[in-house]
């Protein structure tokens, strides 16, 4: 990926050189790091705000509210997986911090899932069905309260920046749906081909 970035970097130099507007290159590349810095520090402040009030949430037990509202759910979704492994507990979290907006905070969880995924897995070469499962989980992440997107919005000025709430809590309700509903699908496929 590097080398593609970079040719395209040199690519683009290289026409710029060519047809005159060396300079323009040059302006750009200072207006990008300007806007780099000015949506960096906008949203300093915004997600210092965001993450103190989640790390409220999470230290009141709300995140493990979740969790226990969640565990029938998860068992549901992974059978194979023994109902008191510690790997339920770490996807529970996982899912808990998503839905929460703390991505930092999910991160640990999700990483320490899949390590003990891992150890129930027969075929230490190949990813289990719960660990897709899992994975398509994480990826579809339902999401309560998207603070990245509101304070990105706020730092350029959006009238009213925690309006996407709604449309992001059904869109990420979708996705999940349409997640675990393909995971089925494909799981159930696989099963009948024999892998």
């Amino acid at each position: 990926m590097n080398i593609i970035w970079l040719g395209l970097i040199l690519i683009g130099v290289a026409v710029a050189a060519f047809t005159g507007r060396a300079s323009a290159v040059t302006d750009a590349a200072f207006a990008g790091g300007k806007l780099a810095i000015e949506t960096i520090i906008g949203l300093a402040g915004l997600m210092a705000l965001w993450m103190g009030i989640m790390k409220i949430a999470e230290k009141s037990g709300l995140m493990e509210g979740i969790a226990y509202l969640l565990k029938p759910v998860v068992r549901v979704l992974f059978p194979s997986v023994p109902g008191e492994h510690p790997a339920i507990g770490a996807m529970l979290m996982n899912i808990s911090a998503n839905m929460l907006g703390l991505g930092s905070a999910a991160t640990p969880f999700g990483l320490k899932a899949m390590q003990e995924l891992q150890e129930l897995n027969p075929d230490k070469e190949t990813a289990s069905e719960a660990m897709c499962t899992f994975l398509t989980l994480n990826t579809a992440s339902i999401t309560l309260v998207p603070g990245t997107i509101i304070a990105l919005r706020a730092t350029y000025g959006s009238a009213n920046p925690a309006e996407i709430v709604a449309a992001t809590l059904l869109a990420s309700l979708v996705a999940g749906i349409v997640a675990v509903v393909m995971d089925y699908f494909v799981r159930t496929y696989n099963r009948l081909r024999g892998r």
